[in-house]
């Protein structure tokens, strides 16, 4: 991007600082995204007795890539779900597969979205144009935290300080918490952000949010999406909040489902071939 010649260059060190700050974010971030892998190659070795960590992680890319999963979203569940037992022929036992829950909210000129990352982007724009705007994002439970998996409209500096949320000093981890949907009407004087992540939301254009939870038949609450807004907001229309909230159980029902049935395949798959090479 070239510089305007009258913009003024950021004092050293301001630029210093950010340049400091960024690096202190990478390295967070490397280092949550990792932990989640580490920890399963560390149990599939150890079970399994294999022979090496590059074993386990050679069996993790693989059973991933063979399902279409995201390595880390295969490695939280081999970290989160009990081991089977050694003779089990399975690793968890199987159940007949049901179709898909319905999606009708996201359905677009009569088709709905299929697969995993296809739900999540028609969410999240469904959620955008029912709360008006064109920043927002999507984040799922994972290791406890909260990770962002999509977003649009939201700079770097956004998206690499909320990757991971593991705190309450966000609106998002608030929804979480309380099971509930948090609009937040006015970012500069709500009292629910630390001064950083607030100082994070206004450098990206946004004023206002609002949080939905992507929620399961049981209110476990499986993921989140979140609107921005260049303006403060008033209370949402009650309409709006019906939508949102029909959206996030139906979205949340659906991401169980595949958890129930593409996860727990790649989990069993994985188990079949780890197992054939004690």
């Amino acid at each position: 991007m070239v510089e305007h010649p009258n913009t003024p260059a950021p004092p050293p060190a301001e630029e210093a600082a950010e340049t400091e700050e960024q690096r202190a974010l990478d390295e967070r971030n490397r280092r949550l995204a990792r932990a989640g892998v580490t920890r399963a190659e560390e149990l599939l070795l150890t079970y399994y007795r294999l022979s090496s960590r590059e074993e386990s992680f050679e069996l993790l890319r693989d059973t991933s890539q063979r399902f279409n999963l995201k390595l880390h979203t295969l490695a939280a569940a081999v970290v989160r779900l009990p081991v089977p037992e050694a003779t089990a022929p399975r690793w968890l036992a199987g159940r007949p597969h049901a179709g898909p829950p319905p999606l009708p909210l996201l359905h677009r000129n009569g088709t709905r979205p299929e697969g995993h990352g296809a739900v999540l982007d028609a969410a999240l724009q469904r959620t955008l144009d029912i709360t008006g705007t064109g920043m927002g994002n999507v984040q799922l439970v994972e290791n406890r935290l909260l990770r962002m998996v999509r977003h649009t409209g939201l700079n770097r500096r956004f998206t690499d300080y909320f990757t991971f949320v593991d705190n309450g000093s966000t609106s998002c981890a608030q929804a979480a918490e309380e099971v509930r949907q948090v609009t937040v009407k006015d970012v500069g004087s709500c009292d629910t952000f630390d001064e950083r992540s607030r100082q994070t939301i206004l450098q990206a254009g946004s004023r206002a949010c609002h949080s939905v939870p992507l929620v399961g038949p049981k209110g476990n609450v499986v993921g989140m999406i979140s609107s921005h807004h260049e303006r403060p907001l008033h209370e949402l229309a009650p309409a709006q909040l019906s939508a949102l909230e029909q959206l996030g159980g139906q979205v949340g029902r659906w991401l169980l489902w595949h958890h129930s049935t593409v996860v727990v395949d790649a989990l069993n798959h994985l188990h079949v071939r780890a197992t054939r090479r004690r």
